[in-house]
């Protein structure tokens, strides 16, 4: 998993692309959890990532409680075709700022 973080007047965008699994969640999570600590503001773009497990899942959720607890704005963008399909298959796709799926 590679992150590349880029600051802009308004928010600290974080670009994440590869896998965000189980075997990535724990050093993604240090970076979220830094990021929280020093910026306000937060833009996480999801376009990159081509593979996310339940690890991953729960680490986005958690990044954004902190976030909330912390008083700061956390929000996730670009969220490529597997964070979709997973986000709609446990119903989470309004949680993490997902676009929801047109019903037929």
């Amino acid at each position: 998993m590679e992150t590349k973080a880029t600051e802009n007047p308004d928010a600290l965008r974080i670009a994440l692309a590869g896998e965000l699994t189980v075997f990535t969640a724990a050093a993604v999570r240090e970076q979220l959890l830094a990021a929280l600590g020093s910026a306000a503001e937060i833009e996480v773009d999801l376009a990159q990532v081509s593979e996310i497990d339940s690890a991953g899942v729960q680490l986005l959720l958690a990044a954004k409680q902190e976030a909330a607890a912390l008083q700061a704005e956390l929000g996730f963008t670009g969220h490529s075709a597997p964070v979709l399909d997973i986000l709609g298959l446990c119903d989470l796709a309004a949680r993490l700022d997902a676009p929801l799926p047109a019903r037929p």
